[in-house]
């Protein structure tokens, strides 16, 4: 072969390895964060305890574990709910007693009593005939007048109830429980206990908007949820605040979407068990993190019943727990309020 030839050939094979090298790094600049996130998310949801669930998470082996989490949720909602009519809960509100067939509900009567006695009562799940008897239970709404509602307080207060790790007994015969205020948010962390069971360490779980994460998306960042504007006519998607969870539950309680309208009056779904009444005050909204979203839920319901200046208080005497609160001001101006441990990880979307 003459020395032309050779150097042809040569020149060919450089000139290709330059293209693939060039291609090569203009496909590396496009690359997302972390390697193959796209064949790493997965997108899970369907419904569950009258609202629905959306479950992302990262994995390598792309394993769907839609199945045996529909089943965990069928579990947890047979147990605790009361729109159930042989669930474990609807079971023991109609007896004295009942002992404990599920693993589910002796943990959130535990973190039902430490948020009742952090709260003074303000989160109660005894409130359960005020709830119905207002309309926001299983059976709607019923006459009522002021002798009726205190009637109803008599059977409200957790003290009523004791219980162990083997069962609950009622010492008034007429409570009754409704556990809706904390079930959704311990259902978020089951579901994230079950996927760290599965070696899963990069997750979102959010059912009903309770809201647990661990870990970073696929872009390596922390996860990040919205906050919605709290008016009645507000969409899903007006978004007032977003916030970066960082390794937190979070949940978000408000009487802007719940309530309804009788004989120009409006109710609000969140009772106070100290008045029997539904709550009027100026705060329209509060989300609440903590460690886990069972504490947030319950904490988020709570600070709905106590109001803006309390829900301060509380929170800066709890260690873990950060808050974002929406309100209307003496003036009718909607304002907020972030506390120093979470005004780093929250953006406002839109203006005051």
């Amino acid at each position: 072969m003459r020395k032309s030839a050779k150097k042809n050939i040569i020149y060919s094979i450089l000139l290709l390895l330059v293209v693939f090298v060039v291609y090569l790094y203009r496909q590396n600049q496009n690359a997302p964060a972390i390697e193959e996130s796209d064949d790493q998310k997965m997108v899970l949801t369907g419904p569950t305890m009258g609202t629905s669930y959306r479950i992302v998470y990262l994995d390598p082996g792309r394993r769907d574990f839609q199945e045996e989490i529909d089943s965990l949720l069928v579990d947890i909602n047979q147990a605790l709910s009361t729109y159930i009519p042989d669930s474990e809960l609807s079971r023991f509100n109609r007896n004295d007693s009942l002992e404990f067939e599920s693993p589910y509900l002796y943990p959130v009567l535990t973190a039902s009593e430490k948020v009742y006695e952090a709260t003074s009562g303000a989160f109660d799940p005894t409130i359960g005939p005020l709830v119905n008897v207002w309309g926001f239970g299983p059976e709607g709404a019923s006459l009522k007048d002021s002798i009726e509602v205190r009637q109803l307080l008599e059977r409200v207060g957790f003290e009523k109830l004791n219980f162990d790790q083997k069962g609950i007994k009622k010492s008034n015969p007429d409570s009754y429980l409704d556990l809706s205020a904390i079930a959704k948010g311990y259902g978020v962390d089951v579901v994230g206990e079950f996927l760290e069971g599965r070696g899963i360490q990069n997750y979102l779980v959010e059912i009903g908007g309770e809201l647990v994460s661990r870990g970073v998306n696929e872009n390596g960042e922390l996860w990040k949820v919205g906050v919605t504007r709290p008016t009645e006519e507000g969409l899903a998607n007006e978004l007032y605040s977003i916030i970066a969870l960082d390794n937190k539950g979070m949940a978000t309680s408000g009487n802007y979407r719940n309530f309804y309208v009788k004989d120009s009056v409006k109710y609000s779904h969140t009772i106070s068990p100290f008045t029997g009444y539904p709550v009027e005050h100026r705060l329209l909204s509060a989300t609440v993190l903590a460690a886990d979203c069972m504490t947030a839920d319950a904490y988020a319901t709570a600070f709905m019943v106590l109001g803006l200046e309390r829900a301060k208080e509380i929170q800066e005497s709890r260690e873990g727990l950060e808050i974002f609160l929406i309100f209307n001001d003496e003036q009718g101006q909607m304002k907020s309020y972030v506390s120093k441990g979470l005004a780093p990880f929250i953006t406002t979307v839109q203006e005051e």
